[in-house]
């Protein structure tokens, strides 16, 4: 991570505000998997006290885009094809069986509506669509607990389709006529076609990711 000074700022910089910066370098790989992100480089380049680096930090550790062993810097996860699949496989049970409760019992919530309609105006990259049109259906459906167990995934799940988006392993067009199906369904009170339709997408990501980091190792 480069640790060029931050120029002087009028109003100090808020933890939430190192972390949403630090979260977009890594999601675009512009601090690469492998790399340490250390309280000290974090305080140098965006000028403020190491407590404050830390808890942007520790947030990162927590959504699963770093990593941190004990008594080390916190890592950009390397991820494996055992981890892709490990990954990929739990959240297209989880997610299945939030979109599934959600087409049985409530309607499409609007923050999906929004991801998808941006998704498809397709003005960036499809990563940050994709990710929020999933988390808003899992959150719409009646179970916290199934909300809670979705969002424990989703941090290295955004590493992965970060690699799916710049690979262009698939078009945002494609993703979008997926989602599309997957409302439909919902829309329909189709359950069980809503379902599949869930792990088939989520599954597809898996299969092209896997088959990908195949052929670069």
């Amino acid at each position: 991570m480069s640790e060029t000074p931050a120029p002087e700022h009028a109003e100090p910089i808020r933890p939430a505000a190192i972390y949403a910066e630090l979260r977009a370098d890594i999601l675009s790989a512009e601090i690469a998997p492998g790399a340490t992100v250390t309280e000290s480089a974090a305080a140098l380049r965006f000028g403020v006290a190491r407590p404050t680096a830390r808890i942007a930090i520790e947030r990162l550790v927590t959504d699963g885009l770093l990593r941190r062993e004990p008594h080390q810097a916190a890592r950009v996860p390397r991820l494996s094809s055992d981890d892709v699949n490990d990954l990929f496989t739990n959240r297209a049970i989880i997610e299945g069986a939030a979109i599934e409760a959600l087409a049985q019992h409530g309607a499409i919530p609007a923050a999906a509506l929004h991801a998808h309609r941006s998704l498809r105006a397709g003005t960036k990259g499809f990563a940050h669509d994709d990710i929020q049109f999933h988390r808003a259906l899992v959150a719409g459906q009646p179970s916290s607990r199934l909300t809670r167990l979705h969002e424990l995934l989703m941090g290295e799940i955004e590493l992965c389709i970060g690699q799916v988006q710049s690979a262009q392993l698939i078009t945002a067009h494609d993703v979008a006529e997926q989602h599309q199906g997957i409302l439909d369904a919902i829309t329909a009170g189709d359950a069980g076609t809503a379902e599949r339709l869930t792990r088939e997408h989520i599954l597809g990501a898996r299969d092209r990711l896997l088959t990908h980091l195949d052929s670069t190792n």
